[in-house]
């Protein structure tokens, strides 16, 4: 059995902690901070093993695959130490992706991408379409993963969720807009804010599609 090690135990750490655990993983689940009570029972029920106001390093460099929270930077030196030991980290994004094969259609920018997304939800999901919501809106997807089956997501990315993303491919992307934005992130150079959000588009093939504002400088 691999261990899986969660950092951060709120809707994405509790959601890819359930699907861990539908996969035959076993789970752990580690908080720097204080875990909301919901989430404490959802854990609590499941009987997983977690924490919270620490982060017990002998467990988690046990760890065969860690989804960190987007909220952690990848410059936190337990990041880093997990990097050096040669343990993959990876985002709770990435992960369920890896046991979907719903198609994804995936939205970011610095502005409008939650109404976009909320848009184009509603658009499919009357139209007929059995489609999930994920990313920074609703349920996370590694729940819905877990726990439902649609045919396709609409997904709400942000540039901290698309920094731990690296197998997962979008069928359609949608790049709103880059304006200057988290740049405390990334090293105050915006060309790496720039880069962070075109990882949207990784991995995709001739047979899917990337929608961009022409008019925006800073993608074109």
């Amino acid at each position: 059995m691999k261990n899986l090690v969660v950092l951060g135990g709120g809707e994405s750490g509790v959601g890819a902690a359930i699907l861990g655990l539908k996969k035959g993983y076993k789970v752990f689940v580690s908080d720097k901070n204080r875990i909301k009570e919901k989430y404490k029972k959802v854990l609590s029920n499941l009987a997983l093993e977690w924490e919270e106001r620490q982060h017990s390093e002998d467990l988690i460099f046990q760890g065969d695959l860690v989804v960190k929270s987007p909220g952690i930077p990848d410059t936190v030196l337990l990041v880093e130490q997990l990097v050096e030991k040669g343990i993959e980290v990876i985002s709770e994004i990435e992960f369920a992706s890896r046991f979907t094969e719903a198609k994804m259609i995936c939205i970011t920018g610095s502005n409008g991408k939650t109404t976009t997304a909320l848009l184009l939800y509603h658009i499919l999901k009357n139209g007929g379409l059995n489609v999930g919501l994920a990313g920074n809106v609703g349920k996370s997807l590694a729940l819905q993963v877990a726990e439902d089956n649609f045919d396709c997501y609409v997904l709400e990315l942000s540039s901290f969720q698309l920094d731990g993303m690296f197998r997962f491919k979008a069928d359609i992307t949608i790049l709103m807009n880059i304006t200057l934005d988290h740049l405390d992130r990334y090293e105050n150079e915006m060309q790496k804010y720039i880069d962070s959000k075109f990882r949207i588009s990784q991995n995709q093939s001739s047979k899917d599609y990337f929608i961009y504002c022409l008019d925006d400088e800073n993608i074109t």
